[in-house]
């Protein structure tokens, strides 16, 4: 045993990634008294500007929007009390098949192991027992999530490190009741269309596949609020359109899927640091 904390690190693509997918857990491990190390890879310049106004429309400035969401983080981490914020900042890419996907500097132009070894620095230096990224595909396609993946798993490979380490999903059970909340606040919106449909239902996991889920019930506040720290975005983040009463009721539990583990802790388990304390 050392006078090391525990610490989980969480590697998100930008900017309000951190509360969607992690921020229950940011929230509860930080209360417990463990460091928690959230690293953003890109600067999320391609999201909306001031007004709504949107990517490749005029007025919309990347440096400006960039700057506005680094201290939307910054008060994001604050409401989640984590203890260390990592910034590589590479250019945002934008969704999939976007002109800025080709952007020279772009996160998804970057060199996969330029990438790791600059966070594989940050691993040697906070040594995290746990690490919390996405799966392959980036949980839904995004090429900025895939990236993060991608120099997660081979920043790991160049460390000596053995951490847990878990990747984000989502039960297909919630993703079903999603699809329902989404239709019932929004009453107009349309079917989609069968590839549409066929796409989504490959997203997140069956439920007997998640090898952790996690209690943030006490949390969900805070994830709201961090969330709402966002607002800059407000438009595209639906989970703010259901309120905190409702968000609470839903979002209580955080789900994930364990790739790493030296520990032996049996699974399914409802911690990510089981084996570990």
């Amino acid at each position: 045993m050392t006078d090391r904390p525990l610490t989980l690190m969480a590697v998100h693509a930008h900017p309000d990634d951190e509360a969607t997918g992690t921020g229950g857990v940011l929230a509860r491990y930080a209360a417990e008294g463990i460091r928690t190390v959230l690293v953003t890879c890109t600067d999320g310049g391609c999201g909306d500007g001031p007004g709504g106004v949107k990517p490749g429309d005029p007025g919309h400035d990347p440096a400006a929007v960039a700057l506005m969401r680094h201290q939307e983080l910054e008060a994001s981490c604050d409401v989640l009390k984590v203890s260390d914020l990592e910034t590589l900042d590479y250019a945002d890419s934008g969704m999939m098949g976007w002109p800025s996907n080709d952007t020279p500097g772009s996160f998804w132009q970057t060199p996969v192991q330029e990438g790791a070894a600059r966070l594989a620095e940050l691993m040697r230096q906070y040594r995290p027992d746990v690490v919390v990224t996405y799966d392959e595909n980036g949980f839904y396609g995004h090429p900025d999530h895939i990236q993060a993946h991608r120099i997660t798993m081979a920043a790991l490979e160049m460390t000596a490190l053995t951490p847990k380490v878990y990747w984000t999903t989502m039960p297909r059970s919630m993703m079903k009741r999603f699809g329902e909340i989404m239709r019932e606040f929004h009453e107009d919106m349309p079917e989609p269309d069968p590839a549409e449909a066929a796409a989504m239902a490959e997203i997140g996991l069956p439920d007997d596949e998640i090898t952790t889920w996690v209690d943030t019930t006490g949390f969900s506040g805070q994830k709201f609020d961090a969330l709402a720290a966002h607002a800059s975005q407000g438009e595209n983040i639906f989970f703010l359109k259901m309120g905190k009463e409702r968000f609470g009721e839903l979002m209580g539990m955080e789900t994930f899927v364990r790739v790493q583990d030296a520990t032996g802790a049996a699974i399914p388990e409802n911690d990510l640091f089981a084996g570990l304390r």
